[in-house]
């Protein structure tokens, strides 16, 4: 059998990219995300476009050892941190920080998803208080 090396052809916009650049650059949602990731407009409606028009494109995903962020500026949380961010996340404690409100973006008005709220009445389920234990055996 042979392969067909042959590139497969891209899965992605279906109209001009000029015209997509354009609607990208006038649309304030576009300029919201933009500055609420840190990016230039102009530099983040290219990196949206390259993933348009590749729909097949993964995004890259950087890994980084405490040491290298601390050494660049970045505080990192300890094993405590995270387990106890988990632990209120499985409780429903996590809320909106003040960051997102200053965002601009809203809550979807749309059909809910899958929640992590437990039963459809709302109620929140009691976290397992061996997590705590299950993290920080997994740090040693």
């Amino acid at each position: 059998m042979s392969q067909d090396t042959a590139p497969r052809p891209k899965r992605g916009l279906k109209r001009p990219v000029e015209v997509v650049r354009a609607e990208l650059l006038k649309d304030a949602d576009t300029k919201r995300i933009a500055k609420a990731v840190g990016m230039e407009l102009e530099a983040y409606v290219e990196l949206v476009l390259q993933y348009a028009q590749d729909k097949d494109k993964e995004p890259v995903l950087d890994v980084a050892t405490d040491e290298d962020l601390q050494a660049n500026g970045f505080s990192t949380p300890s094993a405590e941190d995270v387990a106890n961010f988990l632990i209120k996340g499985a409780k429903g404690e996590l809320g909106v920080n003040q960051e997102f409100e200053k965002s601009g973006f809203e809550n979807s008005k749309g059909p809910k998803g899958p929640s992590l709220a437990g039963s459809p009445t709302g109620e929140v389920p009691k976290g397992d208080p061996s997590l705590m234990d299950q993290v920080k055996k997994g740090r040693n």
